[in-house]
């Protein structure tokens, strides 16, 4: 193996380390983290020294199979299980779940990512609000289709689980986020088809 893919290898890993040890959220922050310990950033952040997100992902599938074989299945289940919940409670923003909780490659630390479409962020925050149900929001920017936006982030807590809403305005429905791991539209399933996974995952029949 050439030397600079020893190092690629070597960052990837650190990178699925961090994520999955310390919690690290973004595929992109683990990666920086990860750089500065095997050198200076600024050489590190040049051509193939930096391992792509699908590369970490991939490590970190292998950290948690390979850890928590045991009790991933029970974490999964209870996780897309709340999830649905959500999906039903937020039925009327035409809801998805996203990333890891339906990917599969969860830990003790993942959270719950659903996308949320409306023209009107102030109606979910009004939803909540009469469920008493207890949020924070935040204005976030994000690349969709090359071009950089703000969006609103609405953040609940369930039972120690984070749950991150991403509101985008209705009429992006069909324009899916590109995957920061694939590159390509995001995977995502709304309540009927969340319902199927789960019922899956339990042996049941489909129905």
């Amino acid at each position: 193996m050439r030397k600079t893919d020893k190092i690629r290898s070597q960052i990837a890993c650190e990178a699925a380390r961090l994520m999955y040890e310390d919690g690290v959220r973004e595929y992109r922050d683990a990666k920086r983290k990860a750089a500065k310990r095997f050198g200076p950033e600024k050489a590190l952040s040049l051509g193939s020294h930096l391992p792509t997100n699908a590369e970490i992902h991939e490590e970190l599938a292998r950290l948690i199979a390979a850890n928590e074989e045991d009790v991933l299945p029970e974490r999964l289940l209870r996780l897309r299980q709340t999830a649905l919940s959500y999906l039903d409670l937020f039925t009327d923003f035409s809801p998805y779940l996203v990333g890891s909780v339906l990917s599969g490659a969860v830990t003790s630390k993942s959270d719950i990512d659903i996308h949320l479409f409306t023209d009107s962020t102030e109606a979910v925050e009004t939803l909540l609000e009469e469920r008493g149900i207890a949020f924070q929001t935040e204005t976030v920017p994000v690349r969709k289709h090359g071009v950089i936006k703000d969006y609103t982030h609405i953040y609940l807590e369930d039972d120690g689980v984070v749950i991150e809403c991403s509101v985008y305005p209705a009429d992006e429905r069909r324009n899916r986020t590109v995957s920061s791991i694939t590159g390509r539209p995001m995977e995502r399933a709304g309540a009927f088809r969340l319902k199927k996974i789960i019922a899956q995952s339990l042996g049941e029949e489909e129905r």
